[in-house]
C-alpha cells in the first residue's frame, strides 16, 4: 500500500536556497523554472511539504513536553541533565532546536507559498484537483504558523515567495496580524480539500483535519494572553471551537477506540482515531521516524541488538508524570516500560517511554523506526470539546463529563462528577504523555506559571532551573542567528538575549 511517506531529501532541488543554512533569513525561492508544469510536477511539489514535518516529533518532544513537567534529558551515566530549554535560561537563543524547528517551518511555509504561487489553470487543468492542491498548501501553510505563533509569538509574515533581498525588508508581524492569515488559510482549505482519499494517498489533510486544526487555533487564541505577544489573545472563541468539534464528533468518520494500546499499534496505523499523522517508513533511505529511539536509554538498544548511535542522553518521564497515574490506569504499561536486562545480564531499573517502539518491528536502528505519528487524534478533538466547555463556551458542563469519564473507563478508571478545569489538564496529560502537547495545554489554560513554579523545586534535586519563571517563559527566544541576520530587523523577545 503506497504511503505519503516522509522523504528528507525529497524537492530539495525544487526548493533548496540559502533558507536551509540557519542564519539566513528563511523566505526565498529559487524552483527550477522548468518545474511546475503539470500535475505530477504539483503532486511532487505538494509532497515536498509534507517532508517539512519529517522533524516535527522531535521538536515537540524538546520544546514541549521536556519545557514542561512532563520529561527531562537522562545522560548515559544516570545523571539527570535538564535540556537547556527545561532550564529557562536567558541565554538559550543559540540552541539548536530553537533555530531548526523555526528554519524547518518557514522552509514548509516556502515550500506551500511556492506551490500558491506557481499554480495555474493551465498546469493543473482539472479544478478539483487544483483546489485539492491548493487546499493542502494552505493548510500546510497554517500549521506551519501556527506551530511559529506558539513558539516564538511574532513572526514575519509571508503570504507569498519573496527574494532574499525582498526578505531583509521584511520584519517581525503582531500574532493577530499571523492569526488572520492561519484562519484564512483554513477556512479556504476547509472549502477545497476532500472528505477522505484512497488508501495509496492515506496521510493527505482533509477537510475534517483542517476544521480541527481550526477549531485549536480558536482555543489557543481563546487562551490566556499572559499581557505578551504569544499564541493567547483572551479571545474567548470558546462557541467557534466548539462548533468546529461538533461537526467533526458527529459527521466525520471517526471513531473512539476502545483499546488504548491499538492506537499506537504498528499494525493498527491509519485507524478511526487517526485525523492527521506523519507517515513514516523504515529502510536503508533513513525515512523511518526518529523519535522513538529519543525516549530510550543507548544500553536498551545495546541489549536487544538494534544499531544505536550514540544519543548521549534520552528524554525520560518526570517523576512528578509517573506519579500521575493511578495503579489501575492502564495506559501506564502502553506508555512506560520500567526496567530491562542490559547486554551483560544486569538488571537495569530505568523507566521510559515505549508508547511508539515495537522492538518486534525494528528500523535499521534506533532513529529509524517504521512508526507513524498522530497529529490530530480524534480523542484530542472530544478533549478540545471539553476543554471549550470548561474554560467558557456555552456547552453542557456534563457534556465535558461525559467525554473525560469514556477516556477515563477506557483508562479502567473511576469516572468523575463535576469534571474541573485542573481534572480536564490532568487527564489530557496521561492520555498524551510523550505527544508533544503539555507545553502548549499548560499555556493555553492559564495555569502554566503556577504549575512549573510548583513544579520546579519539588523536581530540580540538582538546582540547575532558573526558577521561578515568569510570562516571559511563554514562549521562546528567536534564534540568535535570526537576530544577527541585518541589524534591527528582528527584536528579541522580552527576557532573553
Amino acid at each position: 500500500m503506497k504511503k505519503i511517506y516522509i522523504l528528507p531529501l525529497l524537492a530539495a532541488t525544487l526548493f533548496f536556497s540559502c533558507t536551509n543554512e540557519l542564519d539566513q533569513n528563511p523566505v526565498s525561492d529559487i524552483g527550477s523554472e522548468n518545474f511546475y508544469r503539470d500535475e505530477d510536477d504539483f503532486e511532487q511539489a505538494i509532497n515536498g511539504i509534507y517532508s517539512s514535518l519529517q522533524t516535527y516529533p522531535d521538536h515537540q518532544l524538546v520544546l514541549s513536553e521536556i519545557r514542561s513537567d512532563n520529561m527531562y534529558a537522562i545522560t548515559n551515566s544516570g545523571i539527570r541533565d535538564h535540556e537547556p530549554v527545561n532550564n529557562f535560561f536567558p541565554t538559550i537563543a543559540t540552541n539548536s532546536y530553537i533555530a531548526e524547528v523555526w528554519s524547518k517551518d518557514f522552509e514548509g511555509i516556502l515550500r506551500a507559498n511556492t506551490v500558491l504561487d506557481r499554480m495555474t489553470d493551465e498546469a493543473v487543468p482539472d479544478e478539483n484537483m487544483r483546489n485539492r492542491m491548493i487546499g493542502e498548501a494552505r493548510f500546510m501553510r497554517a500549521f506551519f504558523y501556527f506551530d511559529l505563533v506558539r513558539f516564538y509569538g511574532k513572526v514575519p509574515l509571508l503570504d507569498h515567495v519573496v527574494t532574499p533581498e525582498e526578505s531583509l525588508e521584511i520584519g517581525r508581524s503582531n500574532v493577530s496580524e499571523i492569526y488572520t492569515l492561519i484562519i484564512a488559510d483554513l477556512e479556504d482549505a476547509i472549502n477545497k480539500l476532500p472528505e477522505s482519499y484512497p488508501a495509496e494517498q492515506r496521510g493527505k489533510v482533509t477537510l475534517w483535519a483542517a476544521k480541527a486544526m481550526l477549531g485549536k487555533v480558536y482555543l489557543t487564541r481563546s487562551g490566556t494572553s499572559y499581557d505578551i505577544e504569544g499564541p493567547g489573545m483572551d479571545s474567548g472563541e470558546y462557541d467557534l471551537a466548539l462548533s468546529l468539534f461538533d461537526d467533526i464528533i458527529n459527521n466525520g468518520p471517526y471513531a473512539f477506540i476502545d483499546d488504548y494500546d491499538t492506537i499506537f499499534a504498528y499494525d493498527n496505523e491509519n485507524n478511526s482515531e487517526i485525523i492527521f499523522d506523519i507517515q513514516y517508513k523504515d529502510g536503508s533511505l533513513g525515512i523511518g521516524a526518529t523519535y522513538p529511539g529519543l525516549f530510550v536509554p543507548d544500553n536498551y538498544f545495546e541489549a536487544i541488538g538494534i544499531p544505536f548511535p550514540a544519543g548521549g542522553e534520552y528524554k525520560a518521564p518526570s517523576e512528578n508524570l509517573l506519579h500521575s497515574f493511578d495503579d489501575n490506569d492502564i495506559r501506564y504499561n502502553t506508555i512506560f516500560q520500567e526496567g530491562y536486562t542490559d547486554a551483560n545480564g544486569n538488571p537495569i531499573a530505568d523507566i521510559f517511554i515505549v508508547k511508539f517502539l515495537d522492538t518486534e518491528n525494528p528500523g535499521t536502528d534506533r532513529f529509524d523506526w517504521p512508526i507513524n505519528f498522530p497529529l490530530i487524534r480524534y480523542t484530542e478533538v472530544l478533549m478540545m470539546k471539553a476543554e471549550a466547555i470548561l474554560f467558557g463556551g456555552t456547552g453542557n458542563p456534563s457534556d465535558a463529563d461525559e467525554i473525560v469519564n469514556r477516556i477515563r473507563d477506557r483508562a479502567n478508571l473511576q469516572p468523575l462528577t463535576a469534571v474541573t478545569t485542573d481534572q480536564l489538564l490532568e487527564e489530557k496529560r496521561r492520555e498524551f504523555a510523550g505527544e508533544g502537547t503539555r507545553w502548549h495545554d499548560l499555556v493555553r489554560s492559564g495555569k502554566v506559571l503556577d504549575i512549573m513554579n510548583t513544579w520546579i523545586p519539588e523536581d530540580d534535586v540538582s538546582d540547575k532551573i532558573q526558577a521561578p519563571i515568569n510570562q516571559n517563559s511563554i514562549i521562546y527566544p528567536l534564534p540568535s542567528t535570526q537576530i544577527t541576520v541585518k541589524e534591527g530587523l528582528y527584536d528579541q523577545n522580552p527576557g532573553y538575549n
